[in-house]
């Protein structure tokens, strides 16, 4: 059994409140967990950054009318969440000690963390990593031990961490929507995380994947499986003819988001996991009644679609995206480059060597 020297504190990015980039703390002295029954110790080696982060940090999943210029009632995605909190659902890192119940075996165990923690699922709501309990922006982290998956993968730990939340979304909205070989799905936002995730898995499944996203990206995307782009801002009417699309893959939402109704087809499915231009839409009930269509709110994921995501990136089927890396001192300089929309793929951040 491998053995490691756990220190007191450890360094980790906090975020003390609700706000702008000030609430995010940068600092030296802070405990490190220690795993308690049925938990691990890991030993952070990169972690992955997503649109929770920032909105969890703004307090976007406030009720509507509620933000940053007010107090938010509610700030995480399942309610109010408690402050101090160290963010990053994406983990990947290394097991160096683990609790009661836990074999000892698994200390030095290479490990990616499912960040849907659905070992702490509560009736139907799941407890998220860096969300409810705190995450992977700090040299270490504890978990529950079943929602740390062993890797082996000749991938990088900061390639690793940008597997986790995006194939995991993506494998989770193209299962409930149940794009099928064959069939033709429309992906929103497909040079993002997530995105770019839907692109690899639908051409996975066989089916005819187009793809919306900046002209500069077409390339990339074609090498992904797109059979072809839709730029992103323009008409969606002028290159997808009406009823013509099996699925929507959405992660963008926003005031365009009527248009992606035209393009489906009678009976069509629509998923949805995220609104990046916007969470309030106009939706015409006549459109979702009249074509019979189905629409899949996805969030908490289904059982099996972890264990498939390892599985396939073990096997060398799909290969993360990493778009750049920042040491964990410049998470906000990484965030507004997030923000900014140019990259391909994810970014992630390298905490300091413990």
């Amino acid at each position: 059994m491998m053995t490691f020297s756990i220190p007191a504190v450890m360094t980790a990015m906090v975020l003390t409140g609700h706000g702008d980039y000030d609430k995010l703390a940068y600092r030296h002295d802070v405990p490190v967990p220690r795993p308690r029954a049925g938990e691990v110790l890991i030993r952070v080696g990169a972690a992955g950054l997503n649109n929770t982060d920032i909105n969890t940090r703004i307090g976007w999943y406030a009720p509507a009318g509620v933000g940053v210029d007010t107090p938010p009632r509610e700030g995480g995605w399942n309610g109010a969440i408690g402050f101090p909190r160290i963010q990053g659902a994406d983990v990947c890192g290394t097991i160096v000690a683990a609790g009661a119940g836990v074999q000892a075996g698994r200390i030095g165990e290479r490990v990616i963390v499912q960040p849907c923690l659905r070992s702490l699922r509560q009736g139907r709501r799941d407890a998220w990593l860096g969300s409810e309990v705190d995450g992977g922006f700090a040299q270490f982290t504890c978990v529950p031990a079943p929602d740390a998956y062993r890797i082996e993968s000749p991938l990088s730990d900061a390639e690793l961490a940008t597997f986790p939340c995006a194939y995991a979304t993506a494998e989770n909205l193209l299962g409930r929507s149940g794009v099928a070989a064959g069939e033709r799905v429309l992906i929103t936002g497909a040079s993002g995380g997530v995105g770019a995730a839907c692109v690899q898995l639908a051409r996975r499944r066989g089916a005819e994947v187009i793809a919306v996203a900046s002209g500069r990206h077409a390339d990339r995307l074609e090498a992904l499986g797109a059979a072809r782009l839709v730029p992103r801002g323009a008409a969606l009417a002028s290159h997808v003819p009406p009823d013509s699309v099996d699925a929507v893959i959405d992660v963008v939402g926003g005031p365009s988001w009527p248009d992606l109704l035209d393009v489906l087809r009678p009976r069509g499915r629509y998923a949805v996991s995220g609104a990046v231009a916007g969470p309030i839409v106009s939706l015409d009930l006549r459109k979702l009644y009249l074509k019979d269509l189905c629409f899949f709110g996805c969030t908490s994921q289904d059982d099996g679609v972890f264990e498939r995501l390892v599985g396939a990136l073990e096997s060398g089927d799909i290969r993360p995206l990493l778009a750049a890396a920042y040491p964990l001192s410049e998470l906000a300089r990484a965030q507004q480059d997030f923000l900014a929309r140019a990259q391909f793929g994810k970014l992630v951040v390298v905490p300091p060597q413990a």
